[in-house]
């Protein structure tokens, strides 16, 4: 139900800048930190083109939960926007709303649900079904989602990208396993414009392989400049710093031992299914799984597979608990807290099922949580009911608001690779509305382990994706935007 008396959206100097891009573009990339307002913006500058027979309607693309939470809400929060008819394509209602397309201006879905748009089920893209939405406008809310050329849901979006006449992206984490992410994300806006059509063309531009099977590439001599040069036109980067008053993130390390035991099947396993290059600890290849089964040592219980069965004296496809280290290290860390809220991040389920034995009736956001129970924990935390929330950074990260009360203490159990789910997951408390002056994240690391390689690979990855952000500010300022 919208609110009989709802406010006006009144947009800040920054805002109206990124709304003028969308507006001035019929291909753009906001770039903009949790916190800035991009669903507003994006809001605001489609309502404008529908009043002014600019546009007919709209398909954003988003995280599921993002689709729910976040864009009819914020359709709804603000007078300017309710006139705006938003429809939901998931759940027991999409074929309802599909068949009466013509009563929504702006159609929402999550990237799993393509497929059957595009094609009703059948495999084959449909160009009957689509082109009679008559859709001109495409919003991609975390367009890293489409960063992989290879994957289904950017074949499938190939073939709309033309029919739209505008196409926006948004998203805060361009780049977050380096610059060889931008070329999909890129694609899906511009068709190639910027950065080219395909892939091997790009990286064998801009790239040269590490090894003969292409897993891993470095950019050629004076080619990161050539690539912010070639996104300039096309993107727009905004900071929360510069724009909002936020909270200084503060990274505190609680250092754990392994026991000798594990250490020695540790050891094994390092040593058995991965590859020194360098200076660093590269997982190869085919090694992938060693590096999840190491990480899950370094947390205390592993799946047991053929492989490793020997090794633990276990049974195959079981929950082998080795270690307590960090469970111990975390009630030390909530004993110390007395109450202050803790947020902290587990990455597998035998991780939670070991936190909840240790802090029993503890909430939790992931597997077997719908989106209107995360939304209520979210209510409740947000209210300062909850000293202790588990949560998994993919079911915890885009479009949740876990700011207020006195939350400003953030915990990892286990150090995830990926760097975009562990950004995102610290600003869902480091952003606008979190009065405390301080942030704390809290990582819960093994000593000499790929804990620290996954520390060390997060702290490269910003470095990367900060110079990608300054580059494209600096070109802008240069030419007085």
């Amino acid at each position: 139900m919208k609110p009989l008396l709802a406010p006006v959206w009144k947009p800040h100097d920054y805002q109206k800048k990124a709304e003028k891009v969308l507006l001035d573009n019929g291909a753009a990339m906001l770039l903009l930190d949790p916190g800035l307002g991009k669903t507003g913006i994006t809001l605001s500058a489609f309502t404008k083109l529908l009043k002014q027979g600019k546009a007919r309607r709209a398909l954003i693309i988003a995280p599921l939960r993002v689709c729910y939470q976040v864009w009819p809400t914020e359709a709804a929060q603000w007078k300017q926007f309710q006139g705006l008819r938003v429809g939901v394509l998931h759940g027991k209602d999409k074929n309802e709303i599909l068949e009466n397309f013509e009563d929504y201006d702006v159609l929402v879905i999550n990237p799993e649900g393509l497929e059957w748009l595009l094609t009703g089920g059948t495999g084959r893209f449909d160009k009957r079904r689509w082109h009679k939405l008559m859709i001109d406008t495409l919003v991609i809310d975390e367009l890293t989602k489409f960063k992989k050329p290879s994957g289904k849901r950017f074949k499938m979006l190939k073939w709309v990208i033309p029919t739209f006449l505008r196409r926006w992206g948004l998203t805060g984490t361009p780049a977050p396993n380096g610059l060889l992410d931008l070329f999909g994300q890129c694609y899906v806006i511009d068709e190639g414009n910027a950065l080219g059509r395909y892939i091997t063309h790009y990286r064998a531009k801009y790239f040269r392989p590490l090894d003969p099977n292409g897993w891993k590439w470095a950019l050629q001599p004076g080619a990161e400049e050539l690539i912010y040069e070639a996104l300039r036109p096309l993107a727009l980067r905004m900071s929360a710093k510069d724009y909002l008053e936020m909270p200084e993130l503060v990274n505190i390390r609680h250092m754990i031992t392994l026991p000798a035991k594990v250490r020695k099947i540790y050891d094994t396993l390092e040593d058995d299914l991965m590859a020194k290059y360098g200076e660093g600890l590269i997982v190869a290849g085919n090694s992938a799984a060693a590096s999840t089964k190491c990480r899950q040592l370094c947390n205390g219980a592993i799946y047991v597979d053929d492989d490793i069965a020997s090794l633990l004296k276990g049974k195959s496809r079981r929950v082998l608990e080795v270690h307590d280290e960090k469970l111990n290290a975390v009630e030390e860390l909530v004993d110390e807290l007395q109450g202050t809220p803790l947020l902290l991040a587990y990455e597998f389920n035998h991780d939670l099922d070991r936190l909840l034995k240790k802090f029993p009736g503890t909430p939790y956001i992931g597997k077997g949580i719908n989106a209107k129970q995360s939304l209520l924990v979210e209510r409740q935390w947000n209210e300062g009911k909850m000293p202790l929330l588990f949560a998994h950074p993919a079911s915890a990260g885009h479009g949740l608001n876990l700011q207020k009360g006195q939350a400003h203490h953030v915990g990892w159990f286990g150090v995830t690779w990926d760097y975009e789910l562990y950004d995102q997951f610290i600003r869902r408390i480091l952003r606008q509305g979190n009065k405390n002056k301080r942030v704390f994240n809290h990582l819960f690391v093994a000593a000499d382990t790929v804990d620290l390689l996954s520390m060390y690979d997060k702290t490269r990855k910003e470095r990367n994706q900060l110079k990608l952000f300054d580059a494209l500010a600096d070109m802008r300022k240069a030419r007085g935007k």
